[in-house]
């Protein structure tokens, strides 16, 4: 079989492998579609420090199941099905606390086991002993469901600060989760969604496909003008930054109004995770401020649920798709902000 072999910074090859077979408690599944991320970007570029190459990548996967193991229950030969990128190990304090997206024993689709960029893959005990592996509804296509895993971090991420009804919400960072973010917002109840992004083309694109209230462009206006005028001096109640830069999370806690509350969504540079906070502000405006940093296999669940009955539809969101010995064009496109959301089809 063919398969997207990962070996180094910039070294992705389309390399023949033997197809594997499942052991028992495992799957063995036909992929059918893997969507890739920014965190594939960074992988080709830099290397990661959980990831020990050689490695097939990829962990944004949905596919066909093809053959099961022994011990393996409650599926079929042919089942659709879309496999978690996170695996909790199911037994730490968190993951018994029913907070599995921060177990502390966590392992990783693409890093510690292979990925879904290749025309078959394993899905191992580890990830069908915690839940992990999930049915398509009918109705949704496969490359729609290899969007559920960064739909389900958006999910965690606002349920955390409890995003809900009446809420004026800022998503700042307009790429593939920026726009997932809008759309969640909204179909949990807010008010009103505006979206941001430095990079004025970005905006437009995502700003099209997902209707905004207001899109601001950071490149040509100061944002907390902008925002302080479009909600008449109060601020918004919710904040999240969807981008990994320090100054729009230092900007999210100066626009929030008093008892706001704002997700650090997306992580900062390893180099550079400091940012200048005042507590005062915090203080006096009684804000919430949260992390984000992932999702448990019940935020898939929900979020292929919210996808099916088109609460959250991606399908406008999915640009572009490239076939499996095209992988690399998958994330120059990612890298070069041209799409928003792009899918491997092996």
């Amino acid at each position: 079989m063919k398969a997207a072999l990962y070996s180094g910074p910039q070294d992705l090859k389309i390399v023949e492998v033997p197809q594997p077979a499942p052991a028992a408690g495992e799957i063995l599944i036909r992929v059918r579609a893997c969507a890739t991320c920014g965190t594939d970007a960074k992988i080709f570029n830099h290397g990661h420090p959980r990831l020990n190459p050689p490695m097939v990548i990829g962990h944004e996967i949905a596919g066909e199941i093809a053959e099961i193991g022994d011990g393996v229950t409650g599926w079929s030969i042919g089942d659709r099905v879309q496999v978690i990128a996170a695996i909790p190990c199911g037994e730490c304090w968190a993951c018994k606390a029913d907070k599995m997206q921060i177990c502390i024993n966590q392992l990783s689709m693409g890093y510690q086991f292979p990925g879904g960029f290749a025309e078959y893959m394993i899905i191992p005990n580890e990830v069908v002993r915690v839940n992990g592996v999930n049915r398509i509804p009918d109705g949704l296509s496969f490359e729609e469901a290899a969007a559920t895993e960064p739909m389900a971090c958006a999910l965690n991420a606002q349920e955390l600060i409890n995003v809900g009804k009446d809420d004026v919400v800022l998503v700042m960072g307009a790429g593939p989760i920026g726009c997932m973010h809008v759309r969640l917002a909204r179909a949990l109840g807010a008010t009103k969604v505006f979206l941001a992004d430095i990079n004025a083309h970005r905006l437009a694109l995502s700003a099209n496909a997902v209707s905004p209230d207001a899109s601001i462009d950071m490149s040509q206006v100061d944002i907390e003008q902008e925002v302080a005028r479009l909600t008449d001096g109060i601020g918004p109640s919710v904040v999240i930054t969807a981008a990994p830069a320090g100054a729009a999370q230092e900007q999210a806690i100066r626009m929030l109004r008093p008892g706001g509350r704002v997700s650090f969504f997306g992580g900062l540079p390893k180099d550079k995770p400091m940012i200048s906070v005042d507590s005062n502000l915090v203080h006096y405006k009684e804000l919430i401020l949260a992390g984000a940093n992932g999702s448990a296999p019940s935020h898939n669940r929900r979020a292929l649920e919210l996808m099916a009955s088109g609460a959250v539809p991606v399908k406008d969101l999915l640009t572009h798709r490239v076939s499996l010995e095209d992988v690399q064009q998958a994330i120059s496109l990612v890298l070069s902000g041209e799409a928003i959301k792009v899918v491997v089809v092996p």
